[in-house]
């Protein structure tokens, strides 16, 4: 019987780099991009061991950060086992036990969730290269996908309020972005998400949360050292 390992297959794969440009996370940084060609169309083991490698997916972009004297960059994931609420978490997830939640395929995104995406970015992110919002800009970040993906939501009664947009992994999940109702900023969605997705990989008898790359010097990005034991 002939043995396989996913990483003969990574070394198959068409990888590129951009050319340098503004870091997203750091001033006055310039970043590079290494990423796979978006023609593949992968599947979950082999965006597993991507991920295993410090990949991360936005839309049909699989990418990791290749910057020359810099590795402020740093993929991080939660063994969720492992993981222990701080006072601020379990405040968090007391808050929203009212709240019930649903899972879909990000392929059955509607209306609904774009309005909810397009008012969090105008309120939260309005400073930010993601303003102003579009739903073409929607589509391509969150519904397309060059793998299997899905949303976990959060309803308040029939009002939807948050929503994550998670990739399955083999041995958890990747959480690439959440955003919710600003109107509800006292109950910390964005804290309760990441419970939630917590809680379903324990259900799924699986073992990691990808939470993406923590970046040490980044405001913005310090928020994951929260989530500790993280690797």
């Amino acid at each position: 019987m002939n043995s396989y390992h996913p990483q003969s297959l990574l070394n198959e794969l068409q990888y590129y780099i951009t050319p340098p440009h503004d870091c997203s996370y750091l001033e006055k940084k310039s970043a590079r991009m290494f990423f796979l060609d978006p023609v593949h169309r992968i599947n979950v083991v082999t965006l597993s061991e991507l991920s295993r490698l410090g990949f991360r997916r936005s839309g049909d972009f699989v990418y990791r950060p290749e910057c020359h004297l810099c590795r402020q960059c740093l993929s991080c994931r939660v063994p969720v086992d492992e993981f222990k609420m701080n006072s601020t978490q379990k405040k968090a997830w007391k808050r929203n036990q009212d709240l019930q939640v649903k899972i879909r395929p990000a392929s059955e995104a509607s209306m609904l969730h774009y309005k909810l995406y397009e008012r969090y970015i105008c309120e939260r992110h309005a400073d930010g290269d993601m303003f102003p919002p579009s739903y073409d800009q929607f589509e391509k970040f969150l519904i397309q996908s060059c793998t299997d993906s899905f949303f976990l939501e959060l309803w308040k009664d029939d009002r939807l309020i948050s929503v994550s947009t998670c990739d399955q992994l083999d041995d958890g999940i990747s959480a690439v972005y959440t955003f919710f109702d600003p109107d509800e900023a006292k109950r910390s969605l964005g804290v309760f998400a990441i419970l939630k997705q917590f809680e379903l990989v324990r259900e799924q008898a699986q073992h990691y949360v990808y939470l993406g790359y923590w970046v040490p010097h980044s405001n913005n990005m310090n928020y994951k050292s929260q989530y500790s034991p993280f690797e």
